[in-house]
């Protein structure tokens, strides 16, 4: 079962999270297995992306953003592209697209951050976004201040906090075809919650790295190994690394969301989206194959219109005489 573990340190500006991915992953790479199209993902982008997963459930958990929080990777390498979207409710999905061989033993630079010119973006999208309100988004290499590329996905992210919130975060990800697993360690703000919207205090950006507490407990958590957090359970590992300090550690609830795999493709959308292509286009697709097809790249959803759905779908853009209505 896939759990989330949030936890606090009595009396210190530190709080944690530790998440754990098990049927959740599982249901992810069955899917994408499952593709007549695409196949399995490669090794090395499978334990990518299940890295992503974890760190975007933790920054979702993290900030309780209300709406989407879509964690994304933009390549230069064979990795050209890997997605990541959590709802505050904690359901999510995740796809990564790659072009060229891919091998096990390649590294994050390899896959997608040849020549410094890789990108990792992370998207707020709120709940009932006004017409005209643009989702906040930022946006960081992955390199650090000195352009030396960044070797492991945890250090990227824990660059882009720093950058954005102002706040020490430390991050532990690991991933292999079973389980998706990750631990955050953030120093509290000075001045009320920060978020990935930027809002930050010159406070804030002055106790970046001088808080001893948090230094020591970062540095326990840096001792975690992948193989410790893929394999034990979260109180074992909260115990390990912290049997020293006074822990609070809030156990799962049954009320509390928990993390799960859920897509929100639909008919509907596809449909919107061939629209959104104009009619002449569909209408050449349909000339050349009996069927416009669609799948999804999160779910394995696929949809097929032929010439009357499509004739459907542009039935109401059709100019009508006087006195008619499309909806007849």
């Amino acid at each position: 079962m896939s759990v989330l573990h949030p936890f606090l340190f009595e009396g210190l500006p530190v709080r944690g999270l530790l998440v754990r991915l098990t049927d959740t992953w599982q249901d992810i790479l069955r899917r994408r297995a499952n593709n007549l199209e695409t196949g399995p993902y490669p090794e090395a982008v499978r334990h990518l992306l299940g890295e992503m997963t974890a760190a975007a459930v933790l920054m979702q958990a993290n900030i309780k953003f209300d709406g989407a929080l879509v964690l994304q990777l933009h390549g230069e390498g064979p990795l050209k592209l890997a997605v990541v979207e959590v709802q505050s409710d904690l359901r999510l999905r995740a796809t990564a697209k790659t072009i060229g061989e891919v091998t096990p033993q390649m590294s994050l630079e390899d896959l997608c951050n040849q020549n410094n010119l890789g990108r990792c973006a992370i998207t707020l999208d709120p709940v009932g976004r006004r017409p005209g309100q643009q989702p906040y988004q930022g946006v960081v290499s992955l390199y650090d201040d000195q352009r030396q590329p960044l070797k492991r996905f945890s250090e990227v992210l824990a660059h882009y906090m720093l950058q954005s919130e102002q706040l020490d975060t430390t991050l532990v990800l690991a991933a292999n075809d079973q389980v998706a697993a990750g631990l955050l360690i953030q120093r509290l703000p000075m001045g009320g919650i920060g978020n990935l919207g930027g809002h930050k205090t010159m406070a804030d950006e002055d106790a970046i790295g001088r808080s001893e507490d948090y230094n020591r407990i970062a540095i326990l958590a840096n001792s975690l190994t992948s193989d410790e957090l893929l394999n034990l359970p979260p109180e074992k590992v909260l115990h390990r690394l912290f049997w020293q300090e006074h822990v609070r550690h809030f156990a799962p609830q049954p009320s509390d969301p928990t993390p799960r795999f859920s897509c929100s493709c639909s008919r509907e959308r596809v449909s919107q989206m061939i629209r959104g292509l104009g009619q002449a286009e569909a209408d050449s697709i349909l000339a050349e194959r009996e069927n416009i097809e669609v799948g999804c790249d999160f779910c394995g959803q696929q949809y097929h219109y032929d010439a009357v759905d499509a004739a459907h779908i542009f039935a109401h853009d059709a100019p009508q005489p006087p006195g008619t209505s499309a909806l007849q």
